[in-house]
């Protein structure tokens, strides 16, 4: 039998914001984005709970790790967050592959977390070919070489049009991630299938998912929902990918 191997976890840059006396609301970004995702939201939250926003390996104040990555290790940096923060127990709200790994925490630490907010994200995001090329894509030519085809999907034609600062600062983070973190990201997902974990999850949890979202199809949304028992399940109109923005 192969030795397992203990991959530690890593130190995950974040910020918390909110009364020390309020619920605590953990926020998991998107791929190739930063804390900045929320910023919009921050604002709305705040009066109501403690925000913790925090960001992947080789985003934003993230160190990038050699890879392979897989769901679980990004799952362990975040339990190792929560731990060094003194947080037993939080509600838990992830993007895309924040909520990839919001799923992984709540079906194998259901301890540490009360409700579920799983936006615009997939228990299984095939075809593998589409992550491994990307990832290959970024290791050899950089983030710039895949920024403008990603980002067009985060958005509706509309807010692009009207917001178009929005989305170059949101490119800017894109274009800063760190190749190496980016693309262990991108092996995480290609080997990920969280399907049969689905029933495990008891938390209280609300999917949701954008009408106008290519990047991840509403159908990914309701898959999750039928597979986590009273999971309520939203679909957002007028938004795509990045349904927060």
């Amino acid at each position: 039998m192969t030795p397992l191997v203990e991959r530690p976890s890593v130190r995950l840059g974040a910020q918390m914001t909110g009364p020390d006396d309020a619920p605590v609301l953990v926020l998991a970004d998107s791929l190739g984005t930063t804390k900045e995702m929320w910023d919009d939201l921050v604002g709305l939250l705040v009066p109501h709970c403690r925000v913790v926003r925090f960001e992947l390996r080789g985003h934003g104040g993230t160190a990038s790790p050699p890879g392979p990555y897989e769901i679980s290790d990004l799952g362990d940096d975040l339990l190792a967050l929560l731990d060094d923060l003194g947080l037993v127990r939080v509600h838990l709200a992830g993007l895309s592959i924040g909520g990839m790994i919001a799923l992984w925490v709540a079906a194998n630490a259901p301890a540490r977390v009360d409700r579920l907010i799983l936006c615009c994200t997939s228990a299984q995001l095939g075809p593998p070919e589409r992550w491994s090329t990307r990832a290959r894509t970024v290791l050899a030519d950089g983030m710039g070489a895949v920024v403008d085809p990603v980002v067009e999907r985060w958005f509706t034609p509309g807010f692009a049009t009207t917001h178009p600062d929005r989305v170059a600062h949101m490119k800017a983070l894109f274009t800063a991630a760190d190749p190496i973190g980016y693309a262990g990201c991108c092996g995480a997902i290609e080997r990920m299938d969280l399907r049969h974990d689905l029933a495990r999850i008891r938390s209280k949890t609300l999917v949701v998912a954008a009408a106008e979202d290519t990047a991840i199809p509403p159908s990914h949304g309701a898959l999750i929902a039928e597979g986590i028992a009273d999971a309520r399940f939203v679909v957002v109109s007028d938004a795509a990918h990045i349904a927060p923005v």
